[in-house]
């Protein structure tokens, strides 16, 4: 059985990762890509679907692990009755192939080891072919060779290759697999594990020695920032929003989704985080990859993208997994891919102009691609969505979903009069002051004195936190105080913040089975509470979820308090993004105001402008 999902770790070499558990088993790998189907995927069943175990025999858990400081190379210690041991995993930045490097030392008395390593590509369906050679092994499956390269003797035994070797103090064993398509005919150079741990190392902390954030919180910022760093696919700059599939967000119920792909809601979050702590290289390349991806016809405009910004993610079952403890179905791919969610427009809209507030350098091209984004959202703003939550259910009008609408239009009209661009000024007032009068009007429930989750809904959702961090209302006004009193109520388990109630309104989602406390949207709390005046108790929220993240500094997409378990795909970029945003904000790092001019989580500078045209370019 795998490891709770709070006992993984995460390597990568920005073209996939792996999943390490503290038993010192890889238990998760899709190679070449993070969107490949998985070689390890013990994960979603057991161990016949493929891991990789390295680690003292009988030994159980690691005594205590952590990552090596500033970088994703992960050292995990055990100490037995007959000596301690360390093994240290890294993947090295991609050369000619892909590799994972794992380095068994000795540190004291002699240590009994033991290496099961069982290649099962295409999510543990397919059983290599497996030929032994000198210093290791070769194995082919359709489109995927491995190798091995060890000086440890290997040997096959019920369809594993396996090693037992003893580990002296002082001494180091290294274990090399490299990966690479199998119709290529030359055999890839292994890399030398020593000197890769080493270029590997010294690569991670060159690109942290680049944060700026010098804050109260600085180990969890940079941890978080070398996560999400870690969930970029180098060659496009796509980030993705988990490195799994199919964790669930429920032990043994339906809501199991594929995540390893790039969702435009998360683009202005991670943006902002980006910009925030120094980081404008990798900021530039996630904006270039949106503007790739959303390229086209603006009424086609999906809610997420394969990392090199594929279209179609058709969504299908693996029926051959049993799924995490029995979570099924496991799915891969997306069908929420095809949904209309109104919000996606304004995300993109918001998205750039936080760009070029922060002096991203911009393009007309770009001006013409939001212009048309503009045009689809002006004929589309009164149509029903599924919301940013990805709904199953009946499309409603949701109030998140108008709210970035209006983000969008707003984000226009101060394009145009701040930022030199040209178009429909005056229209785009009329439609953005139109829209807010209606979400005020028709999503407002005066007499609870908060903003609801659709138009007429008795339900709340935690998007709502959102409405003053975009400028939609000051954080002073009683309306914002009123959503986050109730919202904070009505989706409060023990402190932490469901995305709404699933069985809120007859059953807004559509799905059956619950699912647990949503991180990033505890975050958001943290950030109404510290917006609205309540500084102290936004504070003791805020350590509180620091103190979720595992050993190793990572959270997973959702938190069980009943249990204590991590649940969700991990590790969760939304998760980490709204950890590194919410240090920026409550140790006042962030140079961001709404629209009254008071300091507020929008991202952007929105000041109270009258009607007005501004120049043209």
């Amino acid at each position: 059985m795998a490891g709770a999902i709070e006992d993984y770790a995460f390597i990568g070499d920005l073209h996939s990762g792996a999943l390490v558990g503290r038993d010192g088993s890889i238990d998760w790998l899709c190679l070449p890509r993070f969107d490949s189907p998985a070689c390890f995927a013990a994960l979603l069943h057991d161990d016949s679907a493929g891991r990789w175990l390295l680690a003292p025999a009988g030994a159980g858990p690691a005594t205590r692990r952590r990552y090596r400081e500033d970088t994703l190379i992960l050292e995990s210690e055990w100490h037995t009755a007959d000596g301690s041991v360390r093994v240290v995993d890294c993947m090295p930045l991609r050369g000619e192939a892909a590799d994972i490097v794992r380095i068994v030392e000795g540190l004291s008395g002699r240590v009994t080891m033991r290496m099961d390593l069982r290649l099962r590509p295409d999510y543990g369906r397919i059983i290599p072919w497996v030929t032994h050679t000198g210093g290791g092994l070769r194995a082919v499956a359709g489109p995927d060779a491995f190798w091995l390269h060890t000086p440890v003797k290997v040997y096959g035994e019920n369809m594993s290759t396996r090693a037992e070797f003893t580990v002296e103090a002082g001494q180091q064993v290294p274990f090399v697999l490299t990966h690479r398509a199998s119709h290529l005919a030359s055999r890839p150079k292994p890399v030398e594990a020593g000197p890769a741990v080493a270029d590997t190392e010294r690569f991670w902390r060159s690109w942290m020695s680049r944060c700026t954030y010098q804050g109260r919180w600085n180990d969890a910022v940079r941890r978080s920032l070398l996560t999400l760093k870690g969930l970029t696919y180098q060659p496009t700059g796509g980030i993705l929003a988990a490195a799994t599939t199919a964790l669930p967000e429920q032990i043994g119920g339906p809501r199991n989704w594929d995540y390893r792909f790039c969702w435009l809601r998360d683009a202005t979050f991670t943006l902002q985080a980006l910009i925030g702590t120094g980081y404008l290289e990798e900021a530039s390349a996630w904006r270039e990859w949106l503007l790739r991806a959303v390229a086209g016809n603006p009424a086609d405009l999906q809610i997420m993208y394969g990392l090199d910004g594929t279209w179609r993610l058709p969504e299908y079952e693996l029926d051959w997994l049993n799924g995490y403890e029995n979570s099924r179905p496991v799915l891969v791919g997306n069908a929420a891919a095809g949904q209309f969610q109104l919000d996606v427009w304004g995300e993109v809209l918001e998205c750039f102009y936080v760009a070029r507030e922060a002096g991203l350098p911009a393009s007309d091209a770009a001006w013409n691609v939001q212009t048309a984004l503009l045009d689809f959202l002006e004929g589309n703003w009164r149509e029903p969505d599924a919301s940013l939550w990805e709904v199953r259910g009946d499309s409603r009008h949701f109030v998140h979903s108008k709210v970035m609408a209006w983000t969008g239009l707003d984000r226009a009209v101060r394009s145009v009069l701040h930022h030199g661009r040209w178009g429909p000024l005056d229209r785009w007032e009329d439609l953005r002051d139109r829209l807010h009068a209606e979400i005020c009007a028709q999503g407002y429930d005066a007499e609870r004195n908060t903003f609801t989750q659709f138009y007429g809904s008795k339900g709340v959702d935690a998007a709502l936190l959102l409405l003053p961090r975009v400028g939609f209302l000051p954080w002073d006004d009683p309306r914002v105080r009123g959503t986050v009193d109730a919202v904070r109520r009505e989706l409060s388990e023990d402190g932490f913040l469901l995305r709404y109630r699933p069985e809120a309104d007859g059953g807004v989602d559509g799905l059956p089975g619950s699912e647990a406390t949503f991180l990033v949207c505890t975050f958001w709390l943290a950030d109404a509470l510290h917006g609205t005046g309540r500084g102290r108790e936004a504070l003791e929220l805020f350590e509180r979820l620091l103190d979720l993240r595992n050993d190793v500094g990572l959270l997973s997409e959702e938190y069980d308090p009943a249990t204590g378990r991590h649940l969700g795909n991990t590790p969760q970029a939304f998760s980490m993004v709204g950890l590194v945003n919410s240090a920026l904000w409550l140790s006042g790092s962030s140079d961001i105001t709404s629209v009254d001019g008071r300091s507020a989580h929008s991202g952007v500078r929105v000041d109270a402008d009258g009607p007005g045209r501004g120049p043209g370019s």
